[in-house]
């Protein structure tokens, strides 16, 4: 702070503080015109209400000397008049460090105690699960959602089912928190053309018994062996590479005729972006038991 504010708030304090107490003192000793009634001569209501006067209770001036007292303390133990520091040197930078370096030694001591453990294993630890639940909520719900059943428009997979594009073991969704995910759909509209992207469109459906046209379907059976290179002939998918199973109902953009052109014909480009950096290994162990625990289930979950 510089010289200037610090006078500033110097002055406004002294000034404000100055003149409150000035009418602490003189109020109770102010002499106010008075009618031989005992009234100020205040009416209302063509003078049915007229306005009495009472001296300040006791408890009152007891109650405010004592917030005076305060204050004079509080302005001396802490920052606030100026430049004054405070003889109790605090402030509220050093406070936070004392807290976040209390709160990182205890937390580094839980996660000491969980370190070495298999995804698996951490969860069915409730702490693993409690802390894992906070991270994910900070870090992943603008994505997946808060409660992790995903985002279509953005690509992003619900966590809740059992089905997944690079593997549901515990290290495969630890090394997808760690190190990221980058799927790619080619775009196959100059290749087919529209007619071409209607009918394979129709066939992927067909895959997963969704409501389809089947004459298209047929028609676009053979432009699948194009397909097949990734989401095998079976059009089951190949997590080794992040193809998805097209014989089931999920989907993860939508499944829906119009968007299955959309995808088949522009492509898509999911990007799940690396957390190592910011997690860390053993945060990131705790994101994924508790992304396990989602859609294997929660064996501390009693509700």
């Amino acid at each position: 702070m510089s010289d200037f504010w610090s006078w500033w708030v110097i002055v406004l304090i002294v000034f404000n503080m100055g003149l409150t107490f000035f009418l602490f003192l003189w109020a109770p000793r102010a002499k106010i015109p008075t009618l031989p009634d005992g009234t100020t001569g205040h009416v209302w209501a063509h003078g049915v209400l007229r306005e009495g006067l009472h001296r300040l209770p006791r408890w009152w001036i007891a109650l405010s000397l004592a917030m005076f007292i305060a204050a004079f303390i509080y302005l001396a133990r802490y920052p606030g008049f100026g430049k004054h520091s405070g003889y109790l040197g605090w402030t509220s930078h050093k406070q936070l460090a004392q807290e976040t370096a209390s709160n990182d030694a205890r937390l580094a001591k839980l996660m000491q105690g969980l370190s070495g453990y298999p995804v698996e294993k951490l969860a069915q630890d409730p702490e693993a699960l409690a802390m894992g639940e906070v991270l994910f909520r900070d870090n992943c719900a603008a994505c997946h959602g808060r409660n992790a059943h995903g985002n279509p428009l953005l690509g992003a997979p619900n966590l809740t089912d059992n089905d997944w594009l690079y593997g549901g073991k515990g290290d495969d969704i630890l090394t997808s928190i760690l190190d990221g995910r980058h799927g790619t759909m080619p775009a196959w509209g100059a290749q087919f053309g529209e007619d071409g992207v209607a009918n394979l469109a129709n066939y992927v459906l067909s895959l997963s018994g969704a409501p389809h046209d089947k004459a298209k379907a047929a028609a676009g059976q053979p432009n699948f062996a194009v397909c097949a290179g990734c989401h095998g002939t079976d059009g089951k998918g190949n997590q080794a590479i992040g193809a998805p199973n097209l014989t089931d109902t999920i989907w993860l953009y939508g499944g829906d005729l119009d968007t299955v052109e959309t995808t088949i014909r522009d492509g898509r480009g999911g990007i799940m972006p690396a957390w190592r950096a910011r997690l860390g290994e053993q945060d990131a162990r705790v994101v994924a038991a508790y992304v396990y625990s989602l859609s294997h289930g929660d064996p501390t979950n009693t509700r």
